[in-house]
């Protein structure tokens, strides 16, 4: 039914049978076993329950709702590899043809830690373009200078100097795939081997180089296993009901919700003001809905007065299918002015559909969410995961989006002056 990761089991079954949210008390009266299983680090607890998630599909749970793909390492395929971090696959700026891809990966944060520490063990170049002195990450131990190898340089007065670099940063980066693909086995065992060819060979320099990493490579593996892949997105429109159900719970309300919109303002003491408009359908954002205001009143910035003149100019648009949800970014008084406008508007168009619309607003200092019919606000973290995504996802969007037009019309003012 539902599937969940917790660094302390007793305070979460607390959290859920104790302080019920709204999902807890669809639970509550279905659940008869609890269970669970332990594992050695948070990371791998994450990594387990997407991998849970996506076998048994439980009825409660959904998906990782953002708009960006999971994470993905590219190694190049260059005398002197490049290593990177991407969440597309399919982009022509990385030469794709020349590069693999190893992923995706769960934890953004863990795969870039991850990198950070390997690094150490294995110095990669991450720079898109050889630059035409080495930098930090040489200074660092972190990367193996390959800009020195460069003809012209110092390769010319070191004849092997570019062999050399060639080579060992080209096994770096096949050592740090195999790694990443979860092969930590085979490198430590490719590394002694040859640490033990160059033993035998008097190379004791090189050897003792290879010691040393082996001896790093192994302190890093030894306790994580946060290298497991996370296989392929499910679509989240097999799990849209679900959210459905529960958002209709949340604002009370019987009425199907598969259009929200949401608006946002912005400006810098009132001057060039403007409003956002962004549309999710069934939890996806729909640009071909997005709109933009420029604000028409002038004087003193005025968030309420802002928000009531850009909904007021789109609910007179009769001819744009109307939401059945309005999120609305602030507080107590910008909910109250979008209530305002909707019942003036119902009564002077005359539109059952206005009136049907169901308001809310969140308030970004504690994250408290404002809805048209309840007294008291709800704090986002009550609320279930899913829910807590798609609402912060809306109001990014939103904010991203009013940004982003006010931005636009600074930079002509300026230009015009």
């Amino acid at each position: 039914m539902y599937i969940g990761k917790a660094t302390n089991i007793g305070e979460r079954v607390k959290n859920h049978f104790q302080q019920p949210t709204f999902k807890d008390e669809v639970l509550l009266n279905l659940v008869k076993q609890l269970g669970y299983i332990k594992t050695n680090s948070e990371i791998e607890a994450l990594v387990l329950e997407a991998n849970l998630i996506k076998k048994y599909q439980p009825k409660y749970n959904v998906i990782w709702k953002d708009d960006k793909n999971y994470f993905f390492v590219g190694v190049t395929k260059e005398d002197f590899p490049r290593v990177f971090i991407t969440h597309q696959t399919r982009n022509t700026k990385y030469k794709i043809r020349n590069t693999k891809f190893i992923g995706p990966f769960v934890d953004g944060k863990a795969l870039k830690q991850t990198l950070k520490v390997l690094r150490k063990v294995f110095p990669y170049r991450s720079c898109k373009t050889l630059p035409k002195r080495p930098c930090l990450w040489y200074h660092l131990d972190r990367c193996l200078a390959p800009c020195l190898a460069v003809k012209g340089r110092t390769s010319d007065q070191l004849p092997n100097f570019y062999l050399q670099i060639k080579k060992e940063g080209q096994k770096n980066a096949k050592n740090l795939m195999k790694i990443l693909q979860g092969k930590k086995k085979q490198v430590l065992k490719d590394l002694k081997k040859e640490m033990k060819k160059t033993s035998i060979s008097e190379n004791f320099e090189e050897a003792a180089k290879i010691r040393d990493q082996i001896s790093a490579l192994e302190k890093i593996v030894s306790h994580a296993k946060i290298f497991e892949l996370f296989t392929p997105e499910i679509q989240l429109d097999k799990y849209w009901d679900n959210i459905q159900n529960i958002l209709q719970k949340i604002i009370k309300t019987k009425q199907k919700i598969s259009r929200i919109e949401a608006y946002d303002i912005s400006n810098i003491q009132g001057k060039e003001a403007t409003g956002s408009a962004v549309t999710f359908i069934n939890g996806k954002p729909n640009k071909n809905f997005y709109r933009r205001f420029k604000i028409r009143i002038q004087g003193k910035p005025n968030d309420v007065a802002m928000i009531k003149e850009i909904l007021e100019r789109r609910l007179k648009h009769t001819e744009w299918p109307y939401p059945e949800l309005i999120l609305i970014d602030g507080g107590k008084p910008q909910l109250n002015a979008a209530k305002e406008v909707c019942a003036k508007l119902c009564a002077k168009l005359n539109l059952a559909q206005i009136a049907q619309i169901r308001v809310a607003a969140i308030a970004k200092k504690k994250n408290e969410l404002f809805i048209n019919a309840q007294k008291k606000p709800i704090l986002l973290k009550s609320l279930p995961r899913e829910i807590f995504n798609l609402i912060l996802q809306i109001r990014d969007e939103a904010h991203r989006f009013a940004i982003s037009y006010h931005r636009k019309l600074r930079k002509k003012d300026l230009l015009e002056e």
